[in-house]
């Protein structure tokens, strides 16, 4: 649900379970190395009753994690990265790309990551002034990496191949 209007959503495929399955192993190895905080796949987050959606991916730091969690272990508020695989379809894009940003922007998420399958890119949006603002587009051959994930570094054609 965002903004009180229920959207219904298919399954993911096979190729979008695939890739957020490596973005995710990637993000949890450099967690498991480092404990700086968790990565999920697939949470739900429950902002408000209007407002709840089930990301691809987040990372919260152990700090914010602590205060994100409620007595079920649902997370009730923004971590500090989300991240969207787009699924093929005008719709899920305007999702994605207007709906979820909005919301995420709104809700104080400090980076968003929309990943592109088809075009093999990731667009990385960063809190700016307090609105997530595109930062830059990045292709197969280039390295991901945020200010917010020290020493995270991890080569798009590993998470594309």
């Amino acid at each position: 649900m965002i903004d009180g209007e229920l959207i219904a959503t298919r399954a993911p495929s096979w190729s979008h379970q695939k890739l957020t399955g490596r973005i995710f192993s990637a993000l949890d190895a450099w967690c498991q190395f480092n404990g700086f905080g968790e990565a999920a796949i697939n949470p739900g987050i429950i902002f408000t009753d209007e407002d709840n959606v089930i990301p691809d991916v987040v990372w919260a730091s152990t700090e914010r994690l602590d205060l994100l969690l409620d007595e079920a272990e649902h997370l009730t508020g923004a971590p500090e990265l989300v991240v969207e695989v787009l699924s093929p379809g005008e719709k899920n894009e305007r999702r994605d790309k207007q709906l979820k940003l909005k919301l995420y922007s709104q809700q104080g998420v400090q980076e968003y990551w929309i990943v592109n399958k088809n075009l093999q890119q990731v667009q990385a949006y960063r809190r700016k002034e307090a609105l997530l603002t595109l930062v830059m587009t990045l292709q197969n051959s280039d390295q991901l990496t945020s200010p917010l994930l020290p020493k995270f570094a991890c080569p798009l054609g590993q998470i594309f191949q």
